[in-house]
């Protein structure tokens, strides 16, 4: 088993300064008028980085010569508490002369073996993804 230690320390108005494991913080922000992040698009940036990095690491095992890529999330949340994502369509753009077929098999392990974020996800919300080479 492995352990994760995090933390959240309450600044001022409904900002937040937050760490795991002792690592950089990071300022969250609950209020309606955000200078920073929300828990919760944190969340959805953390599926982005997530998936991106199982794409990266699958793409250089097949030696596929890629030279970008970007992970772009739209999401919904339910309408009442707890307001759950339901919905999320994950668009990835690569970049580089990356074959289909390795790009698809890519996110595909990442949605269905490696992303820790996206089978969390999944418990409540409908992930589709799309793929743009460019």
């Amino acid at each position: 088993m492995t352990l994760t230690e995090a933390r959240a320390r309450w600044t001022e108005q409904d900002r937040f300064l937050g760490n795991a494991t002792g690592r950089q913080e990071i300022t969250m922000d609950a209020g309606a008028e955000k200078v920073a992040n929300s828990p919760m698009e944190l969340v959805l940036i953390a599926l982005c980085g997530c998936t991106a990095s199982d794409v990266v690491n699958i793409l250089r095992k097949k030696r596929e010569p890629f030279t970008g890529l970007e992970v772009h999330a739209v999401a919904e949340r339910a309408e009442s508490f707890p307001r759950v994502y339901t919905s999320i369509r994950l668009n990835y753009r690569v970049s580089g002369n990356v074959t289909h077929k390795a790009m698809e098999d890519a996110v595909r392990l990442s949605k269905e073996k490696y992303c820790s974020v996206s089978a969390m996800l999944e418990k409540t919300a409908k992930i589709e993804v799309a793929i743009e080479y460019g």
